[in-house]
């Protein structure tokens, strides 16, 4: 074969799939005089699509900084003979916050020509300020019509994109730090949940829990509610289930020559299952979003309408014709047909041999009685058909529940007083070398007459789907631990001697919610410390024993190994700050913009670089970790107009931020420096010998204990450094900028590493991801 039949290494493969062709032609779900389009348009690569994380404060900057530097780099630029067609914001997405571009993605990582648009990307992403998100994938979230104080479950999340653009939902408002509202995002497999909580984490927020269970028989959590415990109903709920995802043809091209039918039919009823399940979670006048990428109407109207009518009249599809405009959709479709994968329909139940009966249920049939069907506005699903709007295939139907569904009827809320010992959740106290925590233990308890009586309700909508017939979940079972035996997260009683100096030191307000603080050690020190919303710690007090928690909360604190001589044992983490600095009063430091590209740039300044307004603020600051605070100035239009709050360290003769690499290049990217460095030059210094390399890395780790040996490092410094890093930052060139920095996070990375000793200790959380 000649090297045009090989892509990458792997034999092209043939875009062609006759039973495909054969069976949607039948069904008619493409309008007529469309089909040689839509089959054109599956065979064409899917475009590279992003959209800018909507809440942050930045999202005006990075869009500013795509249209006015990235975007027109591309003008009338080629790759391998093909024009790049300049980005075009997506129609029907809010604010221009979601992009796409004629290339794919493919071409993005290959040529030199984009590398530079491609290292944006990837840097961004890293950060959190921007999603590599599929068009279509985009639309499930923007229809559940997210507020912050909703209650949203996120039934089937990995590998998170869609969690992550909910999670910028409850954020709508940055001013608010704690959003009363929340998700917890499930799924099945426990590898994939790592993928969901990288996902989640870059977004820095303490509204969201990863948890590890099958959506179909996900369980009932419980809160407290004023002392009495009641069951959780969520507000939205998300179920994008697993499906056959031919919509994905254009980017999954494997699809091309697996796909038959009994893929879809093999997952019908799994995904009912799942429909089903989240209905039942769903609070009163709550709405579900279910959408797969498959454009199979056994996946897709079979569900909707199986769910419809079991639900009697519980449930209604919303019309969501208005919602979205510049969105090109296709209604859903009323009249479909069965097809084995041998090519053999059926068009009713009946006419299904009883050998075949196994493989073809009656769920996947369209309802015969006409007054009913019309009654379910199957119509108001919508089919995303990929030559309409140059993206995939999609479904989505829009839920709303006007009642309990039949089978939960008689299911009364659970009104108990909250004791201090419950069927599901002992807390404890245990002692510890820094005091009594409050412990979630998870160990079965002997079942009273209270606890049966829970157990009972909730498994009364398991019987009641029996004896009516109804396709609900299957009973639940005993949950057995999988996958990575998780630290437990144990909360800080509130009289606990670890948080006084920590108040004292950055002078917390009064209001801040201290008994939200965990950390994920029973025994020894603590090393970090995380912080969760109200809400959430109410849902981990009181299920701990049914439900797997991957990860919840955000780093706001780390150990200092020495930190008690500068007053306070714990420095702050950069991926709290936005959360911690409303609360925090003292050791704040307001820098100009010249001082942030000091901070960004330099790896350890001395304070004679900054302006004489930071030399004096600091001065009778005592040493230890602080906030390094940039306000815009409104009469300066050219420079940066967003909010910068950094953590940094003050040292005796210096001040230095602890702030990752992929960050600190966002800050300098939207303050105007250049920071790309060409691939070849990397390639170069990769060149060197390994043995370079380590020596290179002994000595980096011999100089860079920064944080608890800073009074022993500066003098070092001063003689190392010299005249060189006074230079201003500005006048260096992109190579060297970028350079710095990747020491500069070699060293945040090497001092981490000393003053928390995270090497013995580290979470498990972050070491999966």
């Amino acid at each position: 074969m000649g090297r045009r039949g090989w892509a990458g290494g792997y034999p092209e493969i043939v875009k062609e799939n006759e039973l495909f062709e054969r069976y949607y032609r039948e069904l008619g779900i493409v309008p007529a005089g469309e089909w040689d389009a839509f089959m054109a348009a599956l065979r064409e690569p899917l475009p590279a699509t992003l959209r800018i994380t909507g809440y942050r404060s930045h999202a005006r900057e990075i869009l500013h900084c795509l249209k006015e530097k990235y975007f027109r780099e591309l003008q009338d630029l080629e790759v391998d003979g093909q024009k790049v067609e300049m980005p075009q914001s997506l129609s029907w997405y809010p604010e221009e916050l979601a992009w796409h571009t004629n290339l794919s993605r493919k071409i993005l990582r290959k040529s030199p020509q984009l590398e530079k648009f491609h290292q944006f990307l990837v840097s961004e992403t890293e950060c959190g300020n921007i999603s590599r998100q599929e068009a279509v994938s985009m639309i499930p979230p923007l229809l559940l019509n997210v507020s912050p104080h909703h209650k949203i479950l996120d039934m089937c999340a990995a590998p998170g994109s869609k969690t992550a653009q909910l999670i910028e939902m409850l954020h709508a408002d940055m001013n608010v730090p704690f959003p009363s509202g929340f998700v917890i995002a499930n799924d099945v497999d426990n590898k994939r949940c790592y993928l969901l909580v990288h996902q989640a984490k870059r977004l820095n927020s303490p509204c969201i829990m990863v948890v590890n269970h099958d959506a179909s028989s996900i369980p009932n959590l419980q809160i407290d509610i004023d002392g009495r415990k009641e069951i959780l109903f969520y507000d939205r709920i998300l179920c994008d289930v697993p499906c056959s995802g031919d919509g994905t043809m254009r980017k999954n091209i494997d699809v091309w020559k697996k796909w038959t039918t009994q893929n879809s039919l093999q997952l019908h009823g799994l995904q009912l299952r799942i429909a089903t399940r989240g209905v039942e979670q769903l609070a009163e006048g709550g709405r579900m979003v279910y959408s797969t990428c498959s454009l199979n109407p056994i996946e897709n109207e079979a569900v909707i309408a199986s769910l419809l009518e079991k639900s009697q009249g519980a449930l209604e599809l919303a019309d969501v014709s208005s919602e979205l405009p510049g969105l090109k959709r296709m209604p859903g479709i009323t009249k479909w047909k069965v097809m084995l994968k041998d090519g053999q329909w059926f068009e009713e139940w009946k006419d299904v041999p009883s050998n075949r009966q196994t493989q073809i249920r009656p769920t996947m049939f369209p309802v015969k009685d006409e007054e009913k069907l019309k009654a379910m506005n199957l119509e108001r699903c919508l089919r995303i058909l990929p030559h309409h709007q140059n993206t995939g295939g999609f479904f989505v139907a829009v839920l709303i529940k006007k009642s309990p569904m039949p089978w939960n009827k008689r299911q009364p809320k659970v009104h108990q007083k909250l004791p201090q010992r419950t069927g599901d959740t002992e807390v404890t106290a245990a002692n510890s070398g820094n005091g009594s925590d409050c412990i979630i233990e998870e160990r079965t308890l002997p079942e009273n007459e209270e606890s049966k009586k829970i157990k009972e309700l909730q498994n009364l909508d398991t019987e009641q789907s029996k004896k009516e017939g109804v396709c609900g979940p299957p009973p639940s079972k005993k949950m057995k631990l999988f996958g990575f035996k998780e630290d437990p997260f144990v909360f800080l009683p509130e009289d606990d001697p670890l948080f006084i100096p920590i108040q004292k030191f950055y002078a917390l307000d009064p209001s801040f919610p201290k008994m939200n603080l965990l950390t994920r050690t029973q025994e020894g020190k603590k090393r970090q410390l995380y912080m969760v919303s109200k809400e959430l710690r109410n849902v981990l007090l009181n299920n701990s024993e049914k439900m797997k928690v991957i990860n919840t909360g955000i780093k706001v604190w780390s150990r200092n190994s020495d930190g008690e001589q500068f007053g306070c044992a714990f420095r702050l983490a950069q991926e709290g700050i936005y959360t911690l600095y409303p609360f925090i009063h003292a050791r704040i430091i307001n820098v100009c913009i010249e001082d942030v590209k000091i901070l960004l740039t330099q790896e350890n300044p001395f304070l004679s670089k900054f302006s004489s307004e930071t030399q004096k603020k600091v001065k009778d600051m005592a040493m230890g970790s602080i906030v390094l605070k940039y306000d815009p100035d409104p009469e300066k239009p050219h420079d940066l107009q967003c909010p910068i709050v950094l953590c940094g360290w003050q040292g005796k003769t210096s001040l230095r931020a602890f702030v990752p690499k992929n960050e600190r290049l966002h800050y300098l990217r939207m303050m105007g420096v250049e920071v790309f460095k060409a691939k070849r030059k990397e390639e170069d210094l990769e060149d060197k010998t390994e043995e370079e390399v380590q020596h290179r890395l002994v000595q980096a780790e011999e100089k860079m204990d920064v944080e608890d040996k800073e009074h022993d490092l500066v003098p070092k410094m001063e003689a190392e450094i010299g005249e060189e890093s006074s230079q201003s930052p500005v006048k260096s060139s992109a190579m060297e900028i970028e350079n710095k920095i990747e020491d500069l996070d070699q060293s945040s990375k090497n001092a981490d590493s000393h003053v928390s000793q995270e090497g013995k200790d580290t979470d498990a959380s972050n070491v999966k991801d």
